[in-house]
């Protein structure tokens, strides 16, 4: 089979859209099938292209994929002309480029968000020959205006319009939780659905993975002495996290031996530094972004993975939730929908409702007191991530479903 994808995001940047399709690309590699990915010159999430890349269009070879990048408008801005702007470049770059570039393919598979890449996706499938699969990671618009990025009007009338247009036009329609896929084939019956779940490479991320160094880049060397307990948040600092509630339940437990710690960037790092300064809580740390590599031993060396979500978002489940439970460190998830039931089914950790730093405090407490209740949650949620959402396991399922019907 010739397989494309069509994502804005690709490593050598980090984040759960380049872990899960680089994953899914490479395993589809691994079975001789051919592999091309059509993304953008990287530069998420600094907002500003990595060393090394840059110009109109570049190629390169990862782990057996062909990659090709095109231009994009970097920016780290919330703010929506420039976030606008970052989108649209890069959907008329990958048209115009994956026009003159990319071979007649069995299959295109389409990233959203976000969503106007459908319109780049689309096109491109048509011109040749492929079947569209459409990509749905979150629910937008719907996710943009529960979180206040889209509002009442025009944009949110064509944003919709786009919205079934694609559901309609897809092939396949893949999604990563069954919240997603229901709420698909609750207002567009007769659409061909297909969970492609998310998960975690359980090789890559496991307990093995924890370090003398990686607990002391963290800051354990500095609290040894005391038994202080050290819960991570790794990933994106932006607004669907709610990172505010972190750092209120730190300057709640201030006088607790907790040590917090924040790692990654994001258009929201600058205002929560800034805020954890005004706070005055002592035991919050800052630390940049880690690559692809360090972050299983990092993950493996907290006491406590900290997994939050500002508010309801339907059928979203935190990448980070499922590297957590790889990695066997008990979780304290801020969230409700299918991600808290995978936590309360499994043992894996704590539940809290957003917007509950009360709940968020006693949770993180009670762990943090508790080395026997951690090490229990932390095998729970190891057994559950290598029984039921080990990435090479949903790779090979998907791949299977589409050597069903491996051409148009």
């Amino acid at each position: 089979m010739r397989l494309g994808i069509l994502t804005q995001y690709y490593p050598p940047e980090t984040g759960a859209p380049q872990a899960r399709l680089s994953h899914l690309a490479e395993a589809f590699a691994r079975q001789g099938h051919e592999v091309i990915v059509l993304t953008a010159m990287p530069n998420y999430p600094r907002g500003k292209v990595f060393e090394g890349y840059g110009g109109l269009v570049r190629k390169e070879r990862r782990n057996g994929v062909s990659v090709i990048r095109t231009w994009i408008y970097p920016t780290q801005s919330v703010g929506r002309a420039r976030r606008l702007f970052n989108y649209f470049s890069f959907v008329g770059s990958s048209a115009l480029v994956g026009s003159v570039t990319l071979p007649k393919l069995d299959f295109l598979m389409t990233e959203s968000p976000p969503l106007f890449l459908g319109i780049a996706g689309y096109w491109l499938a048509r011109r040749i020959g492929a079947r569209w699969i459409f990509n749905v990671s979150d629910l937008w618009p719907e996710s943009a205006v529960r979180l206040g990025v889209l509002g009442p009007g025009t944009a949110l009338r064509a944003a919709e319009r786009l919205e079934a247009f694609c559901y309609r036009k897809a092939w396949l329609v893949t999604g990563q939780s069954r919240e997603i896929l229901a709420d698909v084939e609750a207002r567009f019956p007769g659409t061909s659905t297909y969970l492609l779940s998310n998960g975690v490479d359980t090789d890559m991320f496991g307990p093995q993975r924890r370090t003398a160094a990686s607990r002391r880049h963290l800051g354990a060397a500095e609290t040894a002495s005391n038994g202080t307990c050290i819960a991570v948040y790794a990933g994106l600092h932006g607004i669907a996290q709610g990172l505010d509630q972190v750092l209120d339940a730190a300057a709640e437990l201030r006088n607790e031996s907790i040590q917090f710690v924040l790692v990654g960037e994001g258009p929201e790092k600058t205002r929560l530094v800034e805020r954890a300064s005004e706070l005055r809580v002592p035991k919050v740390r800052f630390l940049d972004s880690l690559s692809r590599e360090e972050m299983p031993a990092v993950m493996a060396s907290a006491d406590i993975a900290i997994v939050p979500l500002k508010l309801r978002l339907p059928g979203a489940v935190p990448s980070k939730l499922y590297e957590a439970m790889g990695s066997a460190a008990p979780v304290v998830l801020v969230a409700d929908g299918e991600s808290a039931a995978i936590v309360k089914e499994t043992g894996a950790g704590f539940v809290v409702a957003p917007g509950d730093v009360g709940g968020l405090a006693n949770a993180l407490k009670n762990l943090a007191s508790d080395a026997a209740l951690r090490k229990k949650m932390g095998i729970a949620g190891r057994a559950a991530a290598e029984q039921r959402f080990s990435r090479q396991s949903i790779a090979e399922r998907f791949i299977a479903r589409l050597e069903e019907r491996p051409a148009c």
